[in-house]
């Protein structure tokens, strides 16, 4: 949990520079009501992803993990008209949700979520040759965040980028002995980036209203 100053400093930046969000602080409520995890992106972090799709003028994003759309909320905003968000999603229920808070938000209509375990909604797309993604947002499973790389590398073209949340873990990243299996999954997602010549990547810590943690960025390159 974030500390009472690291949180301060992020409501500070909301109120600041990002403002008063009636669809967001709805999904976050409605999210809270349905029982979901208290883990999505912060506020901050949201802006982040829509600025990042925007500065590379995003078409078409694919989102792995969508629990109750917030950070869908924020990258769906980028895109421009006839644009396209596929997020993936396990849990029905969280889906369902989702989908309420993206439709409340008025963006239903560039939004797709489809539910079922992500390595197999992605080999489906892989199959059914899905046109490459601009950018892809990866926030599911840890222990898989390797294979949805894999997978995300077959839907991209060189200059999409790909974004991994959660990759620093309160420093245990650097636990060579972690038998903590989101550990292990971060470690093994490090190991497969720094091996992939067809990837330009860094990663940066974060702190705030979601704690020590940060993301894992990366350019697919030609």
């Amino acid at each position: 949990m974030a500390t009472e100053r690291e949180a301060a400093v992020d409501d500070y930046i909301v109120e600041r520079l990002i403002g008063e969000d009636e669809a967001v602080a709805a999904a976050l409520a409605a999210n809270v009501a349905a029982g979901l995890p208290p883990i999505e992106v912060s506020i901050a972090q949201g802006r982040m992803l829509q600025l990042y799709a925007r500065m590379i003028g995003a078409r078409r994003i694919l989102e792995v993990g969508t629990l109750g759309g917030v950070s869908t909320i924020f990258l769906a905003r980028a895109l421009p008209e006839g644009g396209r968000l596929i997020s993936c999603e396990i849990n029905p229920k969280h889906a369902e949700v989702a989908r309420g808070n993206v439709a409340n938000a008025g963006l239903a209509d560039k939004v797709d979520i489809r539910v079922g375990p992500a390595i197999d909604t992605l080999g489906a797309m892989l199959t059914t040759q899905e046109a490459a993604f601009d950018l892809v947002f990866i926030d599911a499973d840890k222990q898989s965040n390797p294979d949805y790389v894999r997978a995300a590398l077959h839907l991209a073209h060189p200059g999409t980028i790909i974004i991994v949340d959660n990759v620093i873990r309160q420093g245990g990243v650097i636990e060579e002995a972690s038998s903590d299996p989101m550990i292990l999954g971060t470690r093994a997602l490090f190991d497969l980036v720094h091996a992939e010549k067809k990837l330009t990547a860094t990663a940066i810590q974060t702190v705030g209203a979601k704690h020590w943690d940060g993301f894992l960025i990366a350019i697919v390159e030609g």
